[in-house]
């Protein structure tokens, strides 16, 4: 449904460090440099870290959340982990499962160095 996800940074070391420590988490390479960005590609998908094209500072959007597809509970919590021990900063409630109208879901939030809302999610064994 999309090509890729981008969110904005002030320090681009910064966030690749945070980046790098989550995606690999996942079993993703680190990210490399392009055109000023950092890009991180998996199955067609591609989540870029950039400073803003029209060169104002970067903010994070409030309200929003980019959502990542853990395959369980063990690797959502160890990609929180990772966040976390990387310049990241646990947000909403602690890593667990929360009751949806659609069922039993593990859910960890993270906020990354600048800001930008991150939940690693997966459906919770019953």
């Amino acid at each position: 449904m999309f090509t890729h996800i981008a969110v904005g940074s002030n320090d681009l070391d910064r966030s690749k460090k945070f980046y790098d420590a989550i995606f690999t988490a996942l079993g993703a390479k680190p990210g490399f440099s392009a055109k000023g960005r950092i890009v991180y590609s998996s199955n067609g998908i591609n989540f870029l870290v950039t400073t803003p094209i029209d060169g104002k500072p970067a903010t994070h959007g409030n309200g929003g959340t980019i959502g990542f597809a853990m395959a369980n509970p063990e690797l959502a919590k160890a990609w929180h982990d990772a966040g976390a021990a990387n310049g990241g900063t646990s947000c909403e409630d602690p890593p667990g499962v929360r009751e949806l109208p659609f069922g039993k879901t593990y859910l960890a939030y993270l906020r990354d160095p600048d800001g930008n809302k991150l939940c690693g999610m997966c459906a919770a064994a019953e």
